[in-house]
């Protein structure tokens, strides 16, 4: 009774990753394959799991009749920006909130986490006068600087938690050597907390990557659009062109998956280590 029990445990357990799986692969797998298909396949009414005919004309067509190269190097720039500046910030910030003993240093640790009580659209009212002001919009530096603004606040938290891991002992033996505080963080807690700082790049590369509300606010002109506004426009009122649509999607996961192969174990063990401390 106990194992049959047992196997239809296992059974339902096998089945529910089984399922997790393919509800995550199914729509990757399915733009994969309307990407290679030629036009008068994809628009069948009978849709094709399996491409009879494997073309690449819809990436050649992206490539060369539309700015997508131009919209991928922006969201390149943008992300990458922010990723940098968002280590450098939150290093900074999460080893001042955690070692550094001043007046208003909890409350100031509390307040920057006050940015995600309000929405995302309220912070428009505020960003795109003064941006306005500083003749930044319709320019990149401006998705640059609101990135930094969002993301940075929730991975200070998290560098934090990885500051904590580090002995009290290593700061200690390090400032009686004569040692300042910024030799410290450079020399001994950065080189330690390695997976917090891959956690925190990959993060905030991902979520300035793919984000579409200040970009499509803040961005006016075609040649500074980032990779969510520039495909939007492929979504027509009389024509939509699945083609460019599924192949560009493709093209647009690249940057993730590449960055995931060379540090995914990091980010991993970086968001495991932060959760437990």
């Amino acid at each position: 009774m106990n194992s049959a029990k047992k196997f239809f445990q296992n059974l339902a357990k096998y089945l529910a990753v089984a399922l997790l799986v393919f509800i995550i692969v199914s729509p990757i797998y399915w733009i994969l394959v309307c990407s290679f298909k030629p036009t008068r396949e994809l628009i069948r009414v009978t849709p094709t799991f399996v491409p009879h005919t494997v073309t690449l004309f819809h990436y050649v067509g992206l490539l060369k009749e539309t700015g997508f190269m131009t919209y991928f190097l922006n969201s390149i720039y943008v992300a990458t920006g922010s990723a940098v500046l968002v280590v450098i910030l939150t290093s900074l910030a999460g080893y001042s909130v955690y070692r550094c003993r001043y007046l208003g240093r909890r409350f100031f640790f509390n307040i920057l986490l006050a940015i995600y009580i309000f929405p995302r659209v309220l912070l428009l009212l505020f960003l795109y006068p003064m941006f306005a002001r500083l003749n930044l919009v319709d320019n990149l530096l401006s998705l640059v600087i609101t990135y930094v603004g969002i993301t940075a606040p929730l991975n200070v938290w998290l560098m934090r938690a990885f500051f904590t891991s580090v002995p009290l002992e290593l700061e200690d033996a390090a400032l009686v050597d004569g040692a300042n505080r910024l030799q410290i963080l450079f020399k001994i807690f950065l080189p330690l907390v390695a997976p917090g700082i891959a956690a925190v790049a990959i993060n905030s590369f991902l979520m300035s990557y793919g984000e579409y509300l200040f970009a499509s606010i803040l961005i006016v002109s075609d040649r500074f659009k980032t990779l969510p506004v520039g495909m939007a426009q492929f979504l027509q009122q009389y024509e939509i062109s699945w083609g460019w649509l599924a192949s560009g999607s493709v093209l647009i996961i690249l940057p993730p998956v590449i960055a995931f192969a060379f540090v995914g174990r990091y980010f991993v063990k970086g968001l495991t280590a932060g959760a437990i401390k």
